[in-house]
C-alpha cells in the first residue's frame, strides 16, 4: 500500500527513509511502553488488516532516540508493505525543517536506529498471558530510536539517498 506523491528533484525538505517497523508472529524482545510490562506479538491477521492506517501517519523522535514523543512529528509515512513476517515502511523526513534531527540521523552507525509502532484500539487475546497476543490494532504512527531501545531488535531504519529522475517525456 502507497500514497503516491510525485517526485520533485531536488525537494529541500523531502529525504525519502525507509525502515523494518516490526515483526509480526513474533513475541518482542522486551515490552513496549503501554504493555503493563508485558512482551507482545502482533499477528500477521491483524497487521495485515491494519496495514492502511499507517499510511500518512507520523513519525517521530525523542532527543536521546530513547522512545516515543508524539509532539516532535519529523517526517510522513507513505508506504506500508506486509513482506514475510516484517512490516517495511518509506516516507520522507523533513530534513528542512528538522535539519539537526536529519544530521544526528545521518551521523549514527548504520545499524543503530530501530523503529517502534504507535497504537490505538489494540485487541489484546488474553491481558492475562506473559506475552500478549495482539489481535487487532489502528497504527497512530511510528517512531525513530535506537534498536537496543526498541521491543524489537531487529526492527532498522536509514534515510536514503534519492536516485537522480529520469526526464519525462511529453508527446
Amino acid at each position: 500500500m502507497a500514497l503516491r506523491i510525485p517526485p520533485v528533484e531536488g525537494h529541500p525538505n523531502r529525504v525519502p527513509f525507509e525502515g523494518v517497523l516490526t515483526i509480526v508472529n513474533q513475541p518482542s524482545d522486551q515490552a513496549p511502553s503501554g504493555a503493563r510490562g508485558h512482551r507482545v506479538m502482533l499477528t500477521h491477521a491483524a497487521a495485515e488488516k491494519a496495514l492502511a492506517s499507517l499510511l500518512g501517519m507520523a513519525v517521530d523522535y525523542r532527543p536521546g532516540w530513547d522512545g516515543h514523543d508524539a509532539r516532535r512529528k519529523i517526517g510522513v509515512i507513505t508506504e506500508a508493505t506486509l513482506a514475510g513476517n516484517r512490516i517495511i515502511v518509506s516516507g520522507y523526513l523533513y530534513a528542512r525543517d528538522f535539519p539537526d534531527v536529519a544530521e544526528a540521523i545521518e551521523a549514527q552507525t548504520p545499524t543503530a536506529l530501530g523503529m517502534s509502532y504507535e497504537l490505538a484500539d489494540a485487541r489484546v487475546d488474553d491481558m492475562r498471558a506473559e506475552v500478549w497476543k495482539l489481535t487487532r490494532v489502528t497504527f497512530t504512527g511510528a517512531a525513530i530510536l535506537l534498536r537496543e531501545k526498541a521491543a524489537y531488535r531487529a526492527t532498522s531504519f536509514r534515510m536514503k539517498k534519492e536516485k537522480p529522475e529520469r526526464a519525462s517525456k511529453v508527446a
